[in-house]
């Protein structure tokens, strides 16, 4: 095993919907990230209690080997446990195992962290409004940045725009709600977090309910945040559906932003492979 290979034990799992769920795992003492990144994750099925509580003939079926998937990390770079957001994908060599933790299971963690889509990657000085767009599972990166006291000190506005299909799949909203109390009150001016939610799939009460594209594009994003999306003050990061991501960015760039590269221009994306 490598030195970077560290194994870690499941402290808990909140299941939203079949298809999506939470998990908290311990965390090392050595393990340090920065908000926004993310880490590879291994599990062996053979090892699961699920599968060691079957019988032998379905716990031989369960592949013994160990597979590594890349996850962001939910919760704050000072919390003392890591947390993970997951969809379970039908058939994945992954999920489809993941599915099945039950508190005191042991998970793989490579220790080593990796991606930036992180706030450090832009020069200062800082426009004054941030915006958060996300779909599914890709809310992981940003409920970790809304967690870091920085965030709240180095701009004045945070759109977080959050879509998914159904209202049950909104998952973390009472999070969401209690951030600005929890952290806008630690910081001297602090930034107002503006919460958008958008369910594509069923008509729900103060959601919107098209794609970021067309939002972006007919003014409805703007106009339900209250604020304009402007070009010289505003940065702009996506995570999500990598059909949504690649839609996005090139809708924020037909408006006339431009891709972030060394540390200049507004819109940030992340590459998981």
């Amino acid at each position: 095993m490598s030195d970077n290979i560290q194994r870690v034990t499941v402290l808990s799992k909140t299941t939203w919907t079949p298809n999506l769920f939470s998990f908290t795992v311990t965390r090392p003492e050595s393990f340090k990230f920065t908000a926004g990144q993310f880490v590879r994750l291994g599990v062996n099925p053979s090892k699961l209690k699920y599968y060691q509580n079957k019988s032998d003939e379905v716990a031989d079926k369960a592949l013994d080997e160990d597979i590594f998937r890349a996850y962001s990390i939910v919760s704050s770079p000072f919390d003392e446990v890591l947390e993970f957001f997951s969809i379970v994908i039908e058939d994945g060599a992954f999920t489809s195992q993941l599915q099945h933790l039950q508190v005191g299971d042991e998970l793989l963690l490579n220790t080593m962290p990796f991606g930036f889509l992180t706030l450090a990657r832009y020069q200062k000085p800082l426009p004054k409004d941030l915006w958060l767009l996300a779909t599914g599972t890709g809310l992981a990166p940003f409920l970790s940045m809304l967690q870091d006291l920085q965030t709240w000190e180095d701009y004045e506005h945070i759109v977080l725009a959050y879509s998914a299909r159904s209202k049950d799949e909104l998952a973390y909203i009472e999070t969401i709600e209690r951030l600005q109390e929890d952290f806008g009150t630690l910081v001297d001016n602090p930034a107002k977090l503006i919460f958008v939610p958008i369910v594509t799939r069923e008509k729900i009460e103060g959601a919107l309910s098209e794609r970021l594209p067309q939002l972006l594009l007919n003014g409805k994003l703007q106009q339900q945040a209250g604020i304009a999306l402007d070009i010289d003050s505003a940065h702009v990061m996506l995570c999500g559906n990598p059909e949504m991501v690649e839609d996005t960015k090139e809708t924020l760039k037909s408006m006339g932003m431009v891709m972030n590269r060394r540390g200049e221009g507004n819109i940030a994306v992340e590459n998981y492979w």
